[in-house]
């Protein structure tokens, strides 16, 4: 199982981002994904779920801001990120599990300035 995040960066607050996850080694389709972040001195935390019905669930904190979804052909998870605030800095991780073990992608730093 590989999960490979990319599109994080720096931007100004109120600003937009999307990030993806590219999957490979499993049957995508099948499997419920999520984004969890880790700021500097915290606990990593969940921000987001898609499930293989394409259900979703959110943090509280960026409800109305972010929109996670998944592309099965392209097995493919993305998190749409708008109106973000300085309190949204963090690493973001993608996440999958498999056979009753997690799996993570490697992160991708993202950097809000106010």
């Amino acid at each position: 199982v590989q999960l490979q995040a990319s599109g994080g960066g720096v931007v100004q607050s109120g600003g937009s981002l999307r990030l993806s996850c590219a999957a490979a080694g499993f049957n995508f389709r099948y499997n419920t994904l999520g984004w969890y972040r880790q700021a500097p001195g915290k606990q990593r935390e969940f921000v987001a779920l898609i499930t293989s019905g394409r259900s979703t669930n959110y943090t509280d904190s960026v409800k109305g801001r972010f929109t996670i979804s998944r592309d099965n052909v392209k097995n493919t998870m993305y998190l749409q990120m708008n109106n973000l605030k300085p309190e949204d800095t963090a690493v973001y991780y993608c996440k999958t599990v498999f056979r009753d073990r997690n799996y993570w992608g490697q992160g991708t730093q993202v950097t809000v300035s106010s």
